[in-house]
């Protein structure tokens, strides 16, 4: 069990691509007598009149899809404009359809985009469960009625009786009225209350369920039409095949259902073979292909266009939305030029343009542009990530090999209808060209295993179109050095070899030897800056600038600097900037852009109250994560019952032999081996590791830099904790607090109370007792999500870390409690960020 959670996403990617192949390998034989050439004359059949009909019913279905949502927002009490609904749900289903996994790629447009119009993650959950639970309703909705209308259904080898398909249709729709039951008996959730999805009026189910009904009928529909000689009375059958196949690749997870959608299609629907194979082409080109470019040309356009026109655009929800969508929008459009020119290599040219392209450059010509195009094909998988990073070096490699791959789509065949997507690619990149300004190189940073499996799987698509289209080819070696103008299935054969060398050859550099943005820390800031930056800190913790595993960016006057580490993509801002106040927006601005120009996740960890302003100009989401403990100095006593615990501690430890001394810095490195005894045998007895990010570690170079107090019972050190004091004379604490297990009981309550006596005869107003994680944390109705799961987890993690048990800890010396946040990127960065901040924090 653990192992399967440890490569819980290699396996899942695994099982992925096993169903994949087994689709594919189905589909090769279901169409084991069709062939490439019988396919050819099928997609000639086809009137244009059908073609133009199909194209009106996907934008029947498409529009109808945007009803969807624009019902569902009203549902949850947040409408919005129609055109804002529109953007989101187009942007969704678009993605949804052509990648699968739902919840990831339409859920991620939906929150980006209704996140920029001011929707909470919860509310655009809802959205997203409402526009699901619609759209399985109206294929259950569909399918019912085809059946129940139909004269019996025959799917392939399944035949029903009319009897025996008007129950089961009478059963679907039966189902759909379980959501009004619940709706007119009172419920108003579907699911816990606090998390379940929002049940919309009766008149708005019956609004969703007639939009998704319709949906399906035209998305089927769409299909229908293009198979030429199917009769209308065939169209109820034919309504429940595609439902079946809609639902078996919903359920197989399989990207866009590819192969495994087709493969169910030609199982179950009667007809000629090679036929509903060329319709079915056409239809994954124009129901699922061309809604993707048209989204993603837009997308792109609109952003090209609001870079040119900064003051008359950039402030509506569509815009802004737009602005986080559209470097993603390009990505998919290069990602689609690079595949269709893998799948035009693999397949046979148009024999009378190689004969016309023949009389103009000689054959070697055509064989090494066959070659370029595929390799350039997939050079343009293998930069996409880059254009999602907003990299202007991917921007400036995608422009070359896009034009190049429109150069050779030419010379290989005059191929123009490629060549001319390669070239409108080419300029809406050229258009967006501002919104790629992020330094660094195309390939210095690990590759994420999604692209990886996309391009593979690319790959592996083309190879098997090649397959299909030369299966009457026998193969044997001599194919490999065969060079003539009709030897397509040689020139298939080296070009995916290439390709597969290249992406194979490149993928395993990259993961040798590329690394993640820099993590190792730079020296230490100037003294000169240190000196300036401490004296103006109301704070102890900016000693952390000493543990050495830390970056710094300096102010440009030279008196104040912020540290920070880079933990995967998420740069960590550790406390507030050191340093006057006049300068923290010069320094949090300067990180913001650092870490943007190379496509990090800014990240702010325990800073105060007076950082707030600045996380809201720099559009970071501020989260409550715990309180620190303030002793104010003149009002700490021990007397009194409140303090009658830390009296016995005190005199017990003290009736033990236990003697309490601060020793000067200058004293530490001759009492380096005795901490490290004690340190040693702290660490064993914790099975813990140290920590240094928020932590000091044991470390002479660090150590030695401060005093440290010290408790000894007969002359042996049996505790100790280095001592922090603020720049400014204000605050005193600790850092590193170890104690030898058998040290008295009640001593590190012992060294405390001396230390914070010692602060007091020192001149400091307050001792820091340092967090208290998850306290203080909202637990309403009202309270936002990670609040409520802060507030559960502080009552019952105890086993954990034991939240409870140290803010009890803590308020034994009767403190003022202050809060401190984690600052982190809205939307669905936000997750990320905290899962990288829990790695830095506990390594």
């Amino acid at each position: 069990m653990a192992l399967a959670q440890h490569h819980r996403r290699s396996l899942t990617v695994a099982a992925v691509l096993l169903v994949a192949g087994i689709g594919f390998a189905a589909l090769r034989l279901v169409l084991r007598e069709v062939h490439l050439s019988d396919v050819r004359k099928a997609l000639a059949a086809i009137p244009d009149v059908r073609i133009a009909a199909s194209l009106a019913l996907t934008t029947a279905s498409y529009l109808l899809l945007t009803g969807l949502d624009w019902v569902a927002l009203r549902a949850i009490g947040r409408p919005l404009p129609w055109r804002v609904a529109a953007a989101g749900s187009f942007t969704s289903y678009t993605l949804s359809h052509n990648l699968g996994l739902s919840l990831i790629t339409g859920g991620s447009a939906r929150l980006r985009l209704y996140g920029a119009a001011g929707l909470a993650f919860g509310e655009i959950a809802q959205v997203a469960g409402i526009c699901a639970i619609a759209f399985w309703a109206g294929v259950a909705g569909a399918a019912g009625i085809g059946l129940i209308i139909g004269d019996g259904i025959v799917l392939g080898p399944v035949t029903l009786s009319p009897v025996a398909a008007q129950g089961l249709g009478v059963l679907l729709l039966a189902l759909l009225a379980v959501l009004p039951v619940l709706r007119l008996r009172g419920a108003t959730t579907l699911g816990p209350a606090r998390f379940g999805i929002a049940l919309p009026s009766l008149r708005q189910m019956g609004a969703l369920a007639g939009l998704s009904l319709a949906d399906l009928t035209m998305a089927s529909a769409a299909l229908f039409v293009l198979v030429p000689g199917t009769a209308p009375g065939a169209f109820p059958g034919f309504v429940v095949a595609y439902a079946v196949a809609v639902v078996v690749a919903l359920l197989l997870h399989v990207p866009g259902g590819l192969g495994v959608f087709e493969t169910v299609v030609l199982a179950t629907v009667p007809g000629d073979r090679p036929t509903l194979f060329a319709a079915l082409l056409l239809y994954r080109l124009i129901y699922y292909l061309l809604p993707l470019l048209v989204a993603a040309i837009g997308i792109a356009a609109s952003e090209g266009w609001r870079l040119r026109h900064p003051i008359r655009r950039g402030l509506s929800y569509v815009d802004r939305a737009g602005q986080l969508l559209a470097p993603s929008a390009v990505t998919v459009l290069v990602f689609v030029a690079g595949f269709v020119l893998l799948v035009s290599g693999a397949l046979p040219g148009v024999k009378g343009r190689l004969t016309e392209l023949t009389d103009l450059v000689p054959l070697p010509f055509i064989e090494g542009s066959h070659m370029a195009g595929s390799l350039i094909g997939t050079a343009m998988l293998l930069v996409a990530p880059a254009l999602t990073a907003r990299l202007r070096s991917g921007w400036a490699a995608a422009r070359i090999l896009l034009v190049g791959g429109a150069i050779f789509s030419l010379l290989k065949g005059l191929d123009y209808e490629e060549a001319s997507l390669q070239l409108i690619v080419a300029g809406v990149l050229q258009y967006c060209k501002a919104s790629f300004y992020r330094e660094g190189g195309i390939l210095t940073d690990r590759p994420r295993w999604p692209w990886l499996v996309a391009a593979a799987a690319a790959l592996g698509l083309s190879i098997w179109a090649g397959f299909f289209a030369y299966k009457r080819t026998p193969y044997s070696d001599e194919l490999w050095w065969r060079f003539a103008l009709d030897a397509n299935a040689p020139r298939f054969l080296r070009a995916s070899f290439a390709a597969g060398v290249l992406l194979t050859a490149v993928s395993a550099w990259q993961l040798l030897t590329a690394s993640r943005t820099r993590t190792m820390p730079d020296a230490l800031p100037p003294e000169p800056v240190l000196a300036a930056a401490l004296a103006h800190c109301p704070r102890t913790d900016a000693a952390l600038a000493f543990t050495g595993d830390k970056s710094f960016i300096v102010s440009a006057a030279g008196d104040a600097f912020l540290m920070y580490r880079v933990q995967g993509r998420s740069w960590v801002v550790m406390g507030d900037p050191v340093g006057p106040a006049a300068a923290w927006s010069e320094l949090v601005w300067s990180i913001r852009r650092a870490c943007d120009a190379r496509a990090g996740r800014l990240c702010f960890y325990q800073a105060s109250e007076r950082m707030l302003p600045l996380f809201v100009e720099l559009g970071l989401q501020a989260i409550k994560y715990g309180e620190e403990a303030h002793v104010v100095l003149a009002d700490f006593t021990t007397a009194g019952p409140r303090g009658k615990p830390l009296r016995h501690a005190v005199r017990r430890t003290e009736a033990a032999g236990g003697v309490f001394s601060v020793e000067p810095a200058s004293a530490v490195p001759g009492l380096m081996a005795e901490l490290g005894e004690v340190s040693a045998a702290w660490l064993a007895a914790k099975a813990g590791r140290e920590k240094r990010f928020s932590l000091g570690a044991f470390d002479a170079a660090y150590l030695t830099r401060f005093p440290i107090a010290l408790v000894r019972v007969e002359g042996r050190i049996v505790a100790f904790a280095n001592i922090w004091v603020s720049g400014d004379g204000d605050e005193a604490s600790v850092d590193l607090m170890r104690h030898h297990p058998d040290a008295p009981y009640g001593t590190m309550e012992m060294m405390l109370v001396r230390l914070i006596e010692w602060a007091r005869s020192e001149g400091y107003d307050r001792f820091n007792l340092g967090m208290a994680p998850l306290s203080g944390m909202p637990s309403g109705r009202l309270a936002p999500v990670w609040a409520r799961l802060g507030h559960a987890l502080f009552a019952n993690g105890e086993r954990l870390y034991g939240f409870a048990g140290l803010r009890a800890f803590k308020a034994k010396f009767g403190p003022v409690w202050v809060s401190r946040y984690v600052a982190t990127p809205t939307g669905a960065a936000m997750p990320r960020a905290l899962i990288d901040l829990a790695r830095l924090v506990s390594a």
